[in-house]
């Protein structure tokens, strides 16, 4: 190939005028930046070109291609396009010690040159994320560190938690050996708490060579803490009779299992009718003997936590009286007598109807029950009252009828008559009776 420069550059100065036409050319190149690894496409153009040899060469001034002719024994090294105008080589499979200036020749008199400078970017290892031992303590202090090495140039570390941005970390940006590349590292510190239970700790890593898809690598977090217990009643208004399950919600890590369940302190009083399944204590029915302070009481290798919930047993709404119709009576008097008696003790129709169980400070006459038997004791005597009336109106009327009871044995009219004038005679002698 010198030899054949060299009859080039003899040719040009023997033939001036070839010499005097080329002053006008001029190569034309551009710089490249291509990924390790991939395919670098140099090219070299001249707009005016009188049938003048075009060179391409590397860094180190090796002669890559001269015209369509390979000069450098390299696979990787391809001609693409090669013509008076226009020479165009790719090298394949670049890695970072191609980078460097690359020259293209133009041989006139004198010889023209244009420089093209291939960038070769070092892709970023997958990152790793280093510093979590499992599980972790709820308020113990976390440091992760990410790392990722072979960058070029170096590259960009992030941290997610929950897709929400960490600000504050720690970036250190080391040279690795072949003083090429970069190994890049981050450090995250937080305090945890049972919150960060389950999330997921996200290290991502930016760079050019990554064509906008960054890598990333993940650390789910475990947070061990104790437990948290609440307890929820299935009814907000507990009466008597009626069931009741108390539910104790618990939630820690490791999960507690299972709950302890105890009354005002102790244990449970009637186990046949509280009856613990799991987490919930059913009462199957409710008394006043079960007012008090129930404690659902929940452990874990963690620790200890519990609630209370205080019962209290509602009675049971009062309904109205049931009222007797009594049938009216023609021939008979009905007299009702009823007796109401106050006094500072307790009435035994009254504590017929309250609980025996029924807590201090709940006594007290029941307006409603005295209010029912006043109105039965009105109805009634109104009856008796009625009745009495149509009593005598009817007596009255048989007095009256008797009065002419002689002229009913009379064979004719005129017996019955004498028989009635006669009965006036001893009129004077009649008494009436009134009652």
């Amino acid at each position: 190939m010198i030899w054949k420069r060299s009859a080039v550059l003899r040719f040009y100065s023997v033939c001036g005028l070839l010499l005097q036409g080329s002053q006008g050319q001029f190569p034309l190149t551009q710089n490249v930046t291509v990924v390790e690894g991939g395919t670098a496409i140099l090219t070299c153009r001249v707009d005016q070109n009188d049938n003048t040899s075009l060179q391409w060469s590397n860094p180190a001034q090796q002669t890559l291609y001269f015209d369509d002719k390979k000069a450098l024994r390299d696979n990787r090294i391809e001609l693409v396009r090669a013509s008076w105008h226009e020479l165009s080589i790719s090298v394949s499979d670049v890695s970072l010690s191609d980078e460097g200036q690359y020259t293209c020749s133009l041989f006139t008199m004198p010889v023209k040159t244009s420089k093209a400078y291939l960038t070769v970017l070092g892709v970023p290892e997958k990152p790793q994320i280093s510093g979590f031992s499992s599980p972790v303590m709820e308020g113990d202090l976390m440091q992760l560190t990410c790392k990722t090495s072979g960058s070029k140039p170096a590259a960009d570390i992030r941290w997610f938690k929950n897709d929400k941005e960490i600000k504050d970390v720690k970036y250190l940006k080391e040279e690795d050996a072949n003083r090429k590349t970069f190994t890049v590292s981050s450090t995250l510190d937080f305090r945890v708490d049972r919150s960060d239970d389950g999330v997921a700790v996200i290290c991502r890593v930016d760079h050019e060579s990554l064509n906008a898809t960054p890598q990333v690598a993940m650390q789910v977090l475990e947070i061990h803490y104790t437990p948290s217990v609440k307890i929820i009643p299935s009814t907000p208004f507990p009466q008597e009779g009626q069931p009741l399950i108390l539910t104790c919600e618990s939630k820690g890590k490791p999960l507690p299992e299972p709950v302890l369940w105890t009354k005002d302190g102790g244990e449970l009083p009637d186990p046949d009718r509280m009856v613990v399944s799991g987490r919930e204590l059913n009462i199957l029915f409710l008394n006043k003997t079960d007012n008090g302070t129930y404690r659902c009481e929940a452990t874990n290798t963690i620790g200890q936590s519990s609630a209370e919930y205080v019962l209290i047993v509602h009675d049971v709404p009062n309904t109205l009286l049931s009222t007797t119709i009594i049938p009216s009576l023609t021939t008979a008097t009905v007299t009702t007598t009823v007796a109401i008696t106050t006094s500072p003790t307790t009435s035994a129709t009254t504590s017929s109807v309250r609980d025996p169980n029924a807590l201090a400070g709940q006594n007290g006459p029941d307006h409603a029950l005295i209010g029912g038997i006043v109105a039965v004791v009105v109805f009634v005597t109104l009856c008796s009252i009625f009745l009495l009336g149509r009593y005598l109106a009817r007596h009255k009327g048989t007095y009256l009828t008797n009065e002419a009871k002689g002229a009913e044995d009379a064979p004719d009219a005129d017996t019955a008559i004498i028989n009635a004038e006669g009965s006036q005679v001893n009129a004077e002698e009649k008494k009436e009776y009134f009652i």
